[in-house]
C-alpha cells in the first residue's frame, strides 16, 4: 500500500492550495483518511480527517479555510486550503487507515508535500 501526496507549493497570504493524495497497492478497504502537517521545529499535528461516511472534522486554526474531502471510487483525499496564513507553512502529510484481505485496518503515511505561504 503506497500513498502519493501531491499539490504543495509557494503561495501569498490569501491564497488557495489544493492538495491531493491518492492510495495504490492491493487491499480491501480505506476506513479514515487524514492531514497531517508539521512546521520546522514543531511537533506533527493533525489538520483534518474524513470517515468513510465524508464525515470531517478540523483543528480550530483551519475551520473556516480548510476543507477535507474523499473520492472513494478513487481512493483519494483532499485538502482545499484558503486563505492560507504564513502560520500554515508546513510539511503536509497524508495518512489512511487500509486493510488488506483478511487483516485488520492499519496506519499508512505519504510522503509529506512542503506548503510554504510567504509573500
Amino acid at each position: 500500500v503506497q500513498l502519493q501526496a501531491s499539490g504543495g507549493g509557494l503561495v501569498q497570504p490569501g491564497g488557495s492550495l489544493r492538495l491531493s493524495c491518492g492510495v495504490s497497492g492491493s487491499f480491501a478497504s480505506i476506513n479514515e483518511m487524514s492531514w497531517h502537517r508539521q512546521a520546522p521545529g514543531k511537533l506533527r499535528e493533525l489538520v483534518a480527517t474524513i470517515n468513510k461516511n465524508k464525515f470531517a472534522n478540523y483543528r480550530d486554526s483551519v475551520k473556516g479555510r480548510f476543507a477535507i474531502s474523499r473520492d472513494n471510487a478513487n481512493n483519494t483525499v483532499y485538502l482545499q486550503m484558503n486563505s492560507l496564513k504564513p502560520e500554515d507553512t508546513a510539511v503536509y502529510y497524508c495518512n489512511a487507515f487500509v486493510s488488506k484481505m483478511f487483516e485488520d485496518y492499519r496506519s499508512y503515511w505519504g510522503r509529506g508535500t512542503q506548503v510554504t505561504v510567504s509573500s
